[in-house]
């Protein structure tokens, strides 16, 4: 009987299932909302789980008894104490196959690179960084942004636009064409109205307005321009964190760059690779193409035994499908 590999990504914005055979032919998929825990109601998480699992399993006509090996990349999970409640809302799926959870990023990783260990780094909305050595040790940051001096995803890169545009407003700042984007953007009809309604909570500049800086940019702003730099050299802190973990200083590994932010391109990602080659002169860095529920499927298969050079092969499979599960 043909074994099949169940990977589960579980997202912040949206979850993922794939249903694939020792080869990587991919047979089933599933796709949902965002699963996170809810605070400290992790409930959400096994309501997602088995939603994507079954519409996998339908589309793949299979039972739960054909699963051989599970993987499970969930947002969220930082910390040995999230182990428990997570596990109790994953074996409410019953698949008695073997299985394996990790962050989110570890799947980015697995997803991003054969090499099947380095760094991935994330910046979309948030930011995060983790690593897995050869040994299998593993390395990360909070993934708590600012609060624990850790960036730059969209939001921190926002919180950071507007403390320049309320600098120029005071005078005590060089002025920004970013004060006019952001009156655009709001409806606002003068930066006094602009900084009145932010601070009276009438407006609110989302963390998905984060391309209308790069965007002043690219038109030549410098202030826009700066805080792109720093938002990459802040990006390369987290990726010195984990390197220094794992001690990968004078390794030649992959660093996989996953989410939107890096759609900025050159303008963030020199600078991140100038700050990080202060530290890993060897560093790749490695954009993530291909969905990171992938990843999951790959854990999926070292849970079930399949060996490594079965899994390499089969990953250059799961890869042709990319496109289609994006």
């Amino acid at each position: 009987m043909t074994s099949y590999y169940l990977g589960i990504d579980i997202g912040a914005t949206k979850s993922q299932a794939l249903i694939a055979d020792h080869t990587g032919h991919v047979v089933g998929f599933g796709e949902a909302g965002p699963g996170k825990r809810q605070g400290d109601d992790y409930s959400r998480v096994g309501q997602i789980v088995n939603n994507v699992t079954n519409q996998a399993l339908a589309m793949a006509e299979l039972q739960k008894a054909h699963i051989a090996g599970m993987g499970f990349g969930i947002s969220d999970y930082d910390w040995p104490s999230q182990r428990a409640p997570h596990v109790e809302q994953i074996e409410t799926l019953n698949i008695t196959a073997p299985y394996e959870l990790v962050n989110d990023a570890v799947i980015g990783l697995l997803a991003g690179t054969s090499e099947g260990w380095g760094v991935c780094l994330i910046s979309g909305t948030g930011c995060n960084c983790w690593g897995i050595s050869q040994d299998r040790r593993i390395g990360h940051v909070t993934g708590f942004g600012l609060k624990f001096g850790e960036g730059a995803g969209a939001y921190e890169l926002i919180e950071r636009a507007l403390h320049a545009v309320a600098g120029a407003w005071r005078l005590n700042a060089p002025p920004t064409r970013l004060t006019d984007v952001f009156c655009e953007l709001v409806g606002a009809t003068d930066a006094d109205d602009l900084i009145e309604g932010l601070t009276l909570e009438r407006y609110e500049i989302p963390p998905s307005a984060a391309p209308l800086i790069f965007k002043a940019a690219e038109e030549n702003d410098e202030v826009a321009r700066d805080l792109i730099v720093w938002a990459g050299r802040e990006l390369a802190k987290l990726a010195e964190a984990v390197i220094r973990q794992l001690k990968f200083e004078n390794e030649a590994f992959d660093v996989v760059l996953a989410g939107s932010m890096f759609k900025g391109g050159p303008l963030l990602i020199d600078p991140l690779r100038a700050a990080l080659h202060a530290v890993a002169p060897h560093a790749r860095l490695v954009n993530l193409n291909a969905p990171p529920v992938i990843g999951a499927v790959i854990l999926a298969m070292e849970q079930g035994g399949v060996e490594q050079a079965q899994i390499q092969q089969a990953r250059e499979q799961l890869l042709v499908t990319a496109e289609m599960y994006s």
